[in-house]
């Protein structure tokens, strides 16, 4: 899983450069992502994702359990 958040799926978007002549050639964007560890108390273990910033967000405000109850249903985290 290269470049893939381990919770919203975010990926690699691929655009364009595009110069002051209006030459365009292609480039990617990359999702700002984070390796962090995570304690979860129902399972008393660490686990370690690869996550976007948005998704820290995310993981502040609902908390890390219920997020990855959310991501095991959409089928995005092991």
């Amino acid at each position: 899983m290269a470049r893939v958040c381990q919770i919203t799926g975010k990926k690699t978007q691929v655009g364009n450069n595009v110069s002051h002549a209006n030459n365009k050639t292609k480039r990617k964007f990359y999702p700002n992502l984070q390796v962090k560890r995570f304690y979860v108390p129902s399972e008393d273990k660490w686990i370690t994702l690869k996550v976007s910033t948005r998704a820290l967000r995310t993981i502040s405000k609902k908390g890390i359990e219920a997020v990855l109850k959310e991501a095991r249903l959409a089928g995005q985290v092991l």
